[in-house]
């Protein structure tokens, strides 16, 4: 059986437009077990950013680059309003440069912004922030000792992702690799698998590159991703970037939310950012500001 995929329209908050017909969820192949591990007392609520592409650059069709600190800044003040938990950027956090000094730079100036958020933050690697530096020095920048790793807060497990790599393995990094070879690496498949597998939790995935489409926006071995994600049965959302459009769509009863990009359109109203709401009763609540949609479902 193939997985039934339904696509939603925002309307709000809390009402989809599907097929016609007003709906809070959706039909899917399966239900989550997300209440085994269920234990949370207060909401958890977390901050989100997505491809920013900084740079001190001019800009280039709808991407204006520099425009990415002053947006950061209005997306700082709204966070801080929100006593959020945490806050993750979704990859492409910086626009490519020619050198490894001045894309560093580039990391230097965005993270200097991006730190005064919030004490506990998460960077997912997108392709951009490995143009010219290695991984290892896109983490050393933001001083994040792993790519891919999992956490746990407030009863729910958190999982960062890392698509980064070429379909033989390799990392990207100096130039290396085309943009629309993106896969999950086969060690980091298998520690994912593990670590869903130790784990009764009720889980959230974050990724740059997205995992619900065979498009040149996909990661291409995401059918193997999905299917690890499902086999869990705790795995409530992902949340991802790299399209830089608003998208949710539901696969076997795993959301796939895909957040809108920061550094599209010039000026604040075209600024895009959330805060994420996990509610004790599974409901997950996504509040986005200016171009960012706003959803709201329930585990199904």
């Amino acid at each position: 059986m193939t997985d039934r995929i339904v696509d939603y329209v925002d309307l709000g908050r809390r009402a989809f437009l599907w097929q016609g017909s007003l709906v809070m969820t959706a039909a899917s192949t399966h239900s989550i077990d997300w209440r085994c591990g269920w234990k949370m007392s207060s909401p958890l609520r977390f901050g989100i950013v997505t491809d920013m592409h900084f740079a001190d650059k001019p800009p280039a069709g709808t991407r204006h680059y520099r425009e990415s600190l002053t947006k950061l800044a209005a997306a700082a003040e709204y966070f801080s309003e929100q006593q959020i938990d945490f806050v993750v950027e979704l990859g492409d956090f910086i626009d490519a440069a020619d050198s490894v000094d001045v894309e560093m730079s580039y990391l230097q100036t965005i993270n200097k912004q991006f730190a005064k958020i919030c004490d506990e933050r998460h960077y997912v690697l997108g392709n951009h922030c490995v143009d010219t530096l290695t991984k290892q020095e896109f983490l050393d920048g933001v001083t994040q000792q792993d790519s891919f790793y999992s956490f746990d807060r407030k009863g729910v497990h958190l999982v960062v992702l890392d698509a980064c790599f070429r379909s033989d393995g390799e990392p990207y990094q100096r130039k290396n690799f085309q943009w629309t070879d993106a896969n999950i690496s086969e060690s980091e498949l298998e520690w994912l698998a593990d670590d869903l597998a130790s784990n009764n939790k009720p889980t959230i995935v974050f990724a740059h590159q997205r995992l619900d489409v065979a498009s040149q926006y996909g990661v291409k071995n995401n059918a193997k991703v999905r299917q690890i994600l499902e086999s869990s049965g705790h795995v409530l959302a992902v949340f991802q970037g790299h399209s830089h459009k608003n998208e949710l769509k539901n696969i076997a009863g795993i959301h796939y939310c895909t957040l809108v990009a920061m550094v599209e359109g010039a000026g604040l109203e075209s600024n895009g950012f959330s805060v994420v709401e996990i509610q004790p009763d599974g409901t997950i609540v996504v509040t986005g500001a200016k171009k960012q949609k706003s959803y709201s479902w329930k585990p199904l």
